[in-house]
């Protein structure tokens, strides 16, 4: 397993080619490379030339830090066709970026609108359908997301739409902070509030479940809903924070066993990525806190 951090938090403070040094001081081996100005923006084409893409690669060196994988957000999945065939070219680009940067593994987002799921389905296959043949071509692994908010948010029907790909190249993230997106009801089927059916979620993705996020968030669904409130009442509005560990409701001990029971820490495609942005200004205490707190729990719960 790789452990890496997510340098989002540095982004205004450092310019890209700085990014591997800070992640090198604050400890960690590896970086994950997501949405950056200069490289793979949200949403649209990618800003990196061939010079641009070499020099990050010679930074990493220098530093001494790996890049984990690379994670693109683009409308692969939008139910307008105008901007899903534009998104699907900008992945082309963002494939051959990793590809030059020496990286095998990328992950994302289903993206899409969950008003429009069916839609948005229907899209993502179609996609599917043109970058597969080079995702499987380059040896690229694609480890998808169900984020809050993309047409499929519940983590056992991410696996359905996952499976339904029928590719080994394809795998499922589990984002910690979004637990209680994943298990849409399962507080009122009486489950933990503290993650709704996680177990249940990594237990059954198995060795399909190839890289996770750290982060903690609060259950929005506790208080009988009530914890946040937003006006008018019903706005389609999708709520979590990525907190340090111990700064919300997720239940850590369920997380990483769950972990260690489905083998995930000894596995050579493994990644856990450090992913807090909601403390900037503290940014370097935190990521120090979060890699020796992940490697607590590891050590703790390796071998299941």
């Amino acid at each position: 397993m790789k452990v890496a951090l997510d340098p989002t938090p540095f982004h205004h403070d450092y310019s890209l080619l700085e990014l591997p040094g800070v992640v090198a001081e604050l400890g960690y081996e590896y970086l994950q490379l997501t949405p950056h100005v200069d490289m793979i923006p949200f949403f649209n084409h990618p800003k990196a030339d061939d010079a641009l893409v070499a020099k990050f690669r010679r930074a990493c060196d220098d530093a001494g830090v790996g890049i984990a994988s690379v994670l693109p957000v683009l409308r692969w999945s939008g139910p307008d066709e105008d901007a899903r065939e534009a998104a699907v070219r900008y992945w082309k680009r963002a494939i051959q970026i990793t590809v030059d940067l020496g990286v095998n593994v990328m992950n994302t987002e289903f993206s899409g609108r969950p008003e429009k799921a069916e839609e948005s389905e229907r899209a993502f296959y179609r996609s599917m359908e043109e970058l597969l043949p080079i995702i499987e071509r380059e040896g690229i692994d694609v480890r998808i997301d169900p984020h809050p908010d993309d047409f499929v948010e519940d983590g056992l029907a991410a696996l359905r739409v996952i499976r339904g790909v029928n590719s080994r190249n394809i795998g499922m993230v589990f984002v910690a902070c979004h637990s209680f997106h994943m298990a849409p009801g399962a507080e009122r089927a009486g489950q933990s509030s503290a993650g709704g059916n996680m177990r249940e979620i990594m237990t059954a993705a198995g060795d399909m479940l190839r890289l996770v996020h750290v982060a903690d968030t609060m259950d929005h669904h506790a208080s009988h809903g009530l914890r946040y409130i937003t006006n008018p009442p019903g706005n389609a509005v999708r709520v979590h924070q990525h907190l340090k560990i111990g700064d919300g409701d997720v239940d850590w001990d369920e997380f990483f066993s769950t972990l260690g029971e489905i083998g995930f820490y000894d596995r050579d495609d493994s990644v856990m990525v450090s992913s807090v942005f909601a403390e900037n200004e503290s940014a370097h205490e935190v990521s120090r806190y979060q890699l020796a707190t992940m490697n607590e729990y590891v050590n703790k719960y390796r071998g299941g």
